[in-house]
C-alpha cells in the first residue's frame, strides 16, 4: 500500500511467489484493472526485477477481481501524455525478457490489455474470458505490438477481422482460432496455469531460456533461417554431461565463447 494526499492507495501491481513461479497481478479491480501510468511503470519494473532474479523461472500475469483488464485508463491518458510517449512500453519489456510469461486471462481483456496478453509467451483462459481490440473502433492505432504479434498467433485474416471489427471474442472462439492455448473452468484457472508454470519451472532453467529465445527468433523466419538458428544455438550450447536428464539439476549448460 502507498499514500496519495494522505489517502492509502493499493499498489497497482502485486507480486506473489509460488516456488519458482512469480505471479504478477494487475490490481485496480474497482476500475477493471485499467492500465494507468502507475501500473505501466509497475509492470515494467517488476518484469525487469523478476527477469534478473535467478530464483524465478516463470512469470504468470493475471488480473484482480472479475477482469483481466479493460485496457489503458483512457480518462487519465486524455489528461496527460499518451502512453506511447512515455518511453519503453510494458510489451517491449515482455518481448525483451528471457523468461516465459503466461497470461492467465480471468475475464474481459480489452485493447491495451489485449496487446499485453498477446505479447506474453502464451495464454490460458478462463471460460469467462472475453477478448477485444477496439483501437480502430475508437480511432486509435495499435502501439504495443498487437498488429505484429496477433497475426503470428491466429493468422493474418483472423487478425484483420479482430483488429478492424473490434468484435468481442469469447473463450470458446479464442481457443478455436489459437488465441488461447487452453480454456478451463473459471475456478480452475490459476490451478491449471500454475501447474503448467511448474512444469516449465522444473525444467532446466538455462535450456528453457535458450529455447525460448530460439523459438522467438525463429517464429517469423523462413524454415531455412529457423533451422540455421537452431544449428547455431546447438553449436554454442555445451551441457555438462552430469546434468543432462536431471530435471532439477542446479548445474547449467554454458554457451561456448568464440575461442572455446
Amino acid at each position: 500500500m502507498s499514500e496519495n494526499n494522505g489517502e492509502t492507495v493499493a499498489e497497482p501491481v502485486l507480486v506473489t511467489r509460488d516456488g519458482h513461479v512469480a505471479i504478477l497481478t494487475l490490481n485496480r479491480p474497482d476500475r477493471r484493472n485499467a492500465i494507468n501510468r502507475a501500473m505501466r511503470k509497475g509492470i515494467k519494473r517488476e518484469l525487469w526485477r523478476l527477469d534478473a532474479d535467478d530464483d524465478v523461472r516463470v512469470v504468470v500475469i493475471t488480473g484482480a477481481g472479475t477482469a483481466f483488464s479493460g485496457g489503458v485508463d483512457l480518462p487519465e491518458a486524455l489528461r496527460g501524455p499518451a502512453p506511447r510517449t512515455e518511453g519503453t512500453t510494458p510489451t517491449q519489456v515482455l518481448r525483451a525478457i528471457g523468461k516465459p510469461v503466461i497470461a492467465a486471462i480471468n475475464g474481459p481483456c480489452y485493447t491495451g490489455a489485449f496487446e499485453l496478453a498477446v505479447n506474453c509467451s502464451f495464454i490460458i483462459a478462463s471460460e469467462r474470458a472475453v477478448f477485444a481490440d477496439t483501437h480502430a473502433s475508437i480511432g486509435l492505432l495499435n502501439g504495443w505490438g498487437g498488429s505484429a504479434m496477433l497475426p503470428r498467433m491466429v493468422g493474418l485474416p483472423a487478425a484483420i477481422q479482430i483488429i478492424l471489427s473490434g468484435e468481442p471474442i469469447d473463450a470458446a472462439r479464442a481457443l478455436r482460432i489459437g488465441l488461447a492455448n487452453e480454456v478451463v473452468p473459471h475456478d480452475q484457472l490459476m490451478r491449471r496455469t500454475l501447474a503448467i508454470a511448474e512444469l516449465i519451472a522444473a525444467a532446466h532453467p538455462g535450456a528453457v531460456r535458450r529455447m525460448l529465445r530460439l523459438l522467438k527468433e525463429g517464429a517469423g523466419a523462413s524454415v531455412a533461417h529457423a533451422l540455421g538458428l537452431e544449428a547455431e544455438a546447438g553449436a554454442s550450447w555445451r551441457p555438462d554431461g552430469s546434468d543432462v536428464g536431471d530435471r532439477y539439476g542446479s548445474k547449467r549448460p554454458v554457451e561456448r565463447t568464440s575461442d572455446a
